[in-house]
């Protein structure tokens, strides 16, 4: 059976809506736990949680993107570029201005002349920013696949190389930094750095689609089963982390595969029990929550370290995920409702590239295209 049959006639998958819930709030999760951490100089419990999801967060969240490509990979390259490419390159650049906006305003208050904020961000074209570098990466990936469509193993085993060799592009970055004038670059290129890291799961998500929605079947036939292989997982995920050696060449790959099959088999397992459809919403609007979560993380934190230091860093790491996780979703629905604002989620029709009309099964007329 195809993947295309395979697909439920509205269109949505429970499981995969469940993964992609658990990936954005493990990601939500690790920059408020890790940002929250060194404004207060304490370290939490949900520090235990973030280091454990840190083997596979980022691994299953590339391979979910890449699992429904077959379906549109063979479209003309003009039509595909438009909806690969294009389509995350308005959001990119679109949401890398609002959160310059909110930061460069209070650089500036700091001293930070305005020269040095327009050339960081003129520099992020070429160095992801801050937290939206996945979409970034996700354009770079779309194209490189489609490059190599007819060799598609090659390229598995490629990025599979790719992720155990380390990579060390801090000279390169530096040089970048200089040509921009931006002296603050203290990191390797995560263009380079992130493509070696995260360009296999993308790949295998493609590759392997049809095998993984038939792993997410025999989950749910074999809870018992699925239930042990998760514990074991668990303990030898947890242990390896523990011990420092998650990061290791060839561990790493293997954790990060391991982890998105258990984020798969998980999310299978929960996707039809019905309090779990706050995090199916969720996972549906993934790109929202990762596009807005910054802002209500940011305020969220100063908020709770201002008016409740009472509080230990654990506990005020997971009220500001739930904020961060929440507010996104909510003023997504205020926009629906309200109709304005919608360029924030949905790209209008001037950003789309001409000759390439869109259309939604729910109607020819919509003007605008979802972050989806």
């Amino acid at each position: 059976m195809s993947l295309a049959e395979r697909l439920p006639s509205g269109g949505r998958v429970d499981w995969v809506d469940a993964a992609k819930g658990i990936c954005i709030i493990l990601v939500v999760m690790m920059h408020t736990t890790l940002g929250l951490e060194k404004a207060s100089g304490q370290t939490g419990w949900m520090h235990t949680v973030v280091a454990f999801a840190q083997p596979f967060r980022i691994p299953d969240f590339f391979l979910i993107s890449g699992l429904f490509l077959s379906l549109t990979i063979d479209r003309p390259w003009r039509l595909y570029l438009d909806r690969k490419v294009v389509h995350f390159l308005y959001f990119y650049i679109l949401w890398v201005a609002i959160q310059f906006a909110f930061k460069g305003g209070f650089a500036v208050m700091d001293g930070e002349s305005v020269t040095n904020i327009l050339r960081s961000f003129v520099f992020s074209i070429v160095q992801p920013f801050g937290t939206l570098w996945f979409i970034y990466m996700l354009p770079v990936f779309f194209v490189v696949t489609k490059l190599f469509c007819n060799r598609p193993y090659l390229l598995l085993a490629t990025a599979a190389v790719l992720e155990i060799m380390p990579t060390n592009t801090e000279v390169f970055a530096q040089a970048l930094g200089s040509l921009f004038g931006v002296t603050e670059v203290h990191h390797g290129w995560v263009l380079v750095d992130e493509f070696c890291a995260r360009l296999v799961y993308f790949v295998a998500g493609y590759l392997f689609a049809t095998k993984i929605f038939d792993l997410a079947t025999r989950a749910r036939e074999n809870t018992m089963c699925a239930l042990i292989a998760l514990g074991a997982w668990a303990g030898i995920n947890g242990c390896l982390v523990a011990y420092g050696w998650a990061g290791l060449p060839v561990i790493s790959l293997l954790l990060g595969a391991a982890g998105a099959v258990a984020i798969i088999v998980v999310a299978s397992l929960i996707s039809r029990m019905t309090v779990i459809a706050p995090l199916l919403h969720a996972g549906a609007n993934s790109i929202v929550v990762y596009l807005a979560f910054f802002l209500p993380m940011v305020i969220s934190r100063l908020v709770f370290l201002k008016f409740a230091p009472w509080l230990d860093a654990g506990t005020m790491a997971l009220l500001c995920t739930a904020i961060g996780v929440a507010t996104p979703l909510v003023g997504y629905a205020i926009i629906k409702r309200i109709g304005f604002g919608m360029f924030l989620f949905h790209r209008p029709n001037w950003a789309i590239l001409p000759g390439t009309p869109w259309k939604r099964e729910r109607g020819p007329k919509a003007s605008l295209q979802p972050a989806e």
